[in-house]
């Protein structure tokens, strides 16, 4: 037996894996950033075994802070954001270069100033730029340049994740802290750039340090890892599933599109067609796509309807040169003469071989019925039609681009697994068309306006803009009308520009919505 005095030395200088420590003297950390938790482990277990103390936690304790690849200046910022500045006082900031050579020789060889990190003259945090931006994202200006895609994709991803797993309140904030990054006009270097802005979070925040500071978020890198993630946006990518299916799904044992069709799942239309064309469809579509079938659409619908027009709205219409689908708005300048249109233009568009599946729905929406409330899920209530097109792969137009499709049916689409590739199955053969996820949507004149702002998008950006009605102008706005609840009645608009204005806000064009 060991006396209990001398347990007690002998524990305080032995390490946690049991090792005894030579230098009590000494108590070094290894910082992660740059060098990464697998390189970081090893060295720290390398180092106990020689005898030094290596804490996985910093502390005001620590005398040598070991870093790789990193500038004074760098580990200096780490340091204030983690003890609020008082470890200036820490005797030594050194390169991994240091730490290798006294492993080698088996005690802290002496330091010099190649080991030691070079830092610049400390700037005053008040000469730190800071940002400002309003509270909602429909007053600001969010074109397609973003500044701060890996802090925003971050929070994205982690939004997404929420999102499948039915979460709308955590999707929704980490949407809104990635819209708030995504308006800024430089680059965020420092947390302390972001002190003020709203819509961050305490979650969202962590992440955005995470990443400054390491380069990556360990939370969304082991979130995009995860069996679910990777299955349920596999399963989602089928047109038809939503998150609900996707999850019970995954509760069963399915993770692939092989195992969704070994498995004996009952599909509806819309899934199976979305499984048969999954490849196509889950592949970006692109502006030059966008306007082919926008001739095609346009004809469809001159050629039952003389004088009625359509609007390319989406994504497109805010500018994106790749959307994950195409959708179209139309309308006639006559109110009550697009009732009807959408049966006829479908019919036209089946007879000319353009369309692989589609669902058409009625227009529910009924002023007088329905007054100024708005479905729960905020979904509008137009006539519209869901649809997969069939758009030939030749760079052909208007008619000839027709006449070309034509004679493509003479080779009829395939609905054989052979044509998924996303999941374990790989495309065969050079058919000479692809499927594209296409939307049509009737509205009558009289909600034109409305229903040409809420289908331009962004989801977040539309979002907003409703949030802001009600708390701020206690009004209701759809993509059917805009009613004010203190005086009960409709405020009438023609144009975007109206509705901005009856809501008390600068008008946004659509390259400005990019939330």
């Amino acid at each position: 037996m060991v006396p209990l005095k001398r347990r007690k030395v002998l524990c305080s200088h032995t390490g946690k894996t049991g090792n005894v420590c030579k230098f009590p003297e000494l108590v070094l950390f290894l910082l992660e950033r740059k060098m990464g938790a697998s390189r970081r482990a090893f060295l720290s277990e390398l180092g106990q075994k020689k005898g030094f103390k290596v804490e996985d936690k910093f502390s005001e304790s620590v005398t040598h802070l070991i870093s790789e690849n990193n500038s004074g200046d760098e580990v200096r910022a780490w340091l204030d954001s983690q003890v609020g500045g008082r470890g200036r006082t820490l005797a030594h900031l050194l390169d991994v270069s240091w730490y290798t050579e006294s492993m080698r020789a088996g005690l802290p060889v002496d330091i010099q100033d190649k080991h030691k990190l070079q830092e610049q003259q400390q700037t005053d945090e008040a000469e730190t730029e800071t940002f400002s931006v309003p509270s909602y994202a429909c007053q600001r200006r969010t074109t397609l340049e973003n500044h701060n895609t890996v802090l925003t994709d971050a929070l994205s991803l982690l939004a997404e994740n929420a999102e499948l797993s039915e979460e709308e309140g955590r999707g929704v904030a980490f949407r809104r802290a990635a819209a708030v990054l995504k308006c800024l006009p430089k680059v965020v270097m420092d947390m302390t750039q972001l002190r003020g802005l709203p819509c961050l979070g305490e979650h969202s925040l962590s992440v955005i340090k995470d990443v400054l500071e390491n380069g990556a978020s360990s939370e969304v890198e082991a979130t995009k890892n995860s069996e679910r993630y990777k299955a349920l946006k596999i399963l989602t990518g089928i047109f038809g599933v939503g998150a609900k299916t996707a999850d019970r799904w995954f509760r069963d044992g399915i993770q692939t599109l092989h195992q969704l069709r070994d498995s004996g799942q009952t599909l509806n239309r819309a899934q199976q067609a979305g499984l048969d064309h999954y490849d196509d469809i889950n592949q970006s579509v692109t502006k030059a796509e966008a306007d082919i079938i926008s001739e095609i659409v346009e004809k469809a619908v001159v050629a039952v309807l003389p004088g009625a027009q359509i609007t390319l709205t989406g994504g497109f219409r805010r500018g994106k040169l790749t959307g994950h689908d195409v959708d179209f708005l139309i309308t006639h300048p006559e109110e009550g003469r697009e009732e009807g249109l959408m049966s006829k233009v479908v019919s036209w568009l089946e007879t000319q071989g353009f369309l692989l599946y589609q669902k058409t729905t009625r227009n529910s929406y009924l002023e007088a019925k329905d007054g100024p409330a708005r479905p729960a899920s905020n979904m509008d209530r137009f006539e519209r039609c869901l649809s997969i097109f069939r758009l030939s792969k030749e760079k052909k137009r208007g008619a000839e681009l027709t006449e070309t499709l034509t004679e493509n049916l003479k080779t009829p689409p395939s609905c054989s697994s052979s044509h998924v590739q996303q999941g374990g199955d790989r495309e065969e053969g050079g058919k000479p068309w692809r499927a594209v996820r296409v939307d049509l949507v009737v509205s009558p004149i009289s909600q034109f306006g409305f229903a040409l702002l809420g289908w331009t998008g962004s989801k977040l950006f539309e979002r907003e803009l409703r949030r802001w009605a009600g708390r701020e102008k206690s009004m209701s706005l759809s993509s059917h009308a805009l009613f004010h609840n203190k005086q009960s009645r409709y405020l009438r608009a023609t144009t975007e520009e109206e509705i901005f204005s009856y809501l008390g806000l600068e008008y946004v064009k659509p390259s400005e919505r990019n939330a």
